[in-house]
């Protein structure tokens, strides 16, 4: 909602204040311009990028439309888990576990929380986890260890998109002086035309250069700004996980294991301390 919100205001702020100083819209539509610009943008775009990364790009459009969905109330979800398989493996021992941990898709408890359980990267990171806790005798240093290594990855790999086209941004206003220089050269061959002609090519080439800066700065930049809260936003998930079990192994008790896990969170999607108690409650 909110990338609609800014797309109206920024095409709203530009070409009002175009109209608003006697400007008439007409004179900025120059689709070729457009195929010049866009065309060269995209090209470059998948001469730069692996398949894997340009895939991720247009799969995460649809996402930066409507916003991201780890928000509070996954985070609630994902901290009830926790304390559900912390619970569990509390009372009925670790090895108890193991049905849930091997089989997610098939667990009682797994199955309660369907948001935290599509997002299939975050479930594995839970389950290969409490797997080594169950089947292993790895110290708590140890085991941080490596979830500080997966989590690290992790962000690179979500972090690929926003750089992918944080590059795009970067090259845009250089696509715009390309399509300035080619309307200036067909404005030179028109050279001894009428005047009203000449005029026509030097605004077409000047819009060139306004299309390539308004794209990047108005539009391509913003989109890998808000790829890249995405993949924070994401991470934190994995940072809730990666606490939540650190101070079980320290024998903590669930509700203080998850409580840990909730200070991870950042403030305005962290569930306030009564909530998640309700929620877990309520499961």
């Amino acid at each position: 909602m909110t990338f609609v919100i800014g797309v109206i205001v920024v095409t709203l702020s530009v070409l009002g204040g175009f109209v608003l100083s006697h400007g008439e819209l007409i004179l900025l539509w120059h689709p070729y311009e457009i195929l010049i610009i866009g065309g060269a943008a995209l090209g470059g775009f998948i001469i730069s990028n692996p398949v894997h990364t340009i895939k991720a790009v247009f799969a995460a459009m649809p996402r930066v439309l409507v916003g991201s969905k780890f928000n509070k109330a996954l985070y609630m979800d994902l901290l009830s888990l926790l304390y559900d398989l912390f619970d569990k493996s509390r009372k009925q021992g670790v090895m108890s576990i193991e049905v849930d941990v091997d089989a997610p898709n098939e667990s009682e408890i797994f199955t309660r929380y369907p948001a935290v359980l599509n997002v299939t990267p975050l479930t594995e990171f839970i389950t290969d986890y409490l797997r080594i806790i169950s089947s292993g005798n790895m110290a708590p240093h140890e085991l941080e260890g490596l979830m500080d290594m997966e989590i690290e990855t992790r962000l690179t790999e979500l972090e690929e998109p926003a750089n992918a086209v944080h590059k795009v941004a970067d090259a845009l206003p250089g696509f715009g002086i390309v399509a300035a220089v080619l309307g200036i050269v067909i404005t030179m061959q028109s050279l001894g035309g009428p005047i009203e002609m000449i005029g026509a090519h030097v605004a077409a080439a000047l819009v060139g250069t306004f299309l390539g800066i308004l794209l990047a700065y108005g539009f391509v930049g913003p989109i890998s700004g808000a790829m890249e809260h995405m993949a924070g936003a994401e991470i934190k998930a994995y940072e809730c996980v990666k606490v939540s079990i650190l101070a079980t192994m320290t024998g903590l008790a669930p509700q203080m294991a998850v409580e840990f896990g909730r200070k991870a969170l950042f403030y305005d999607a962290r569930p306030k301390f009564q909530e998640l108690n309700d929620h877990v409650k309520s499961r």
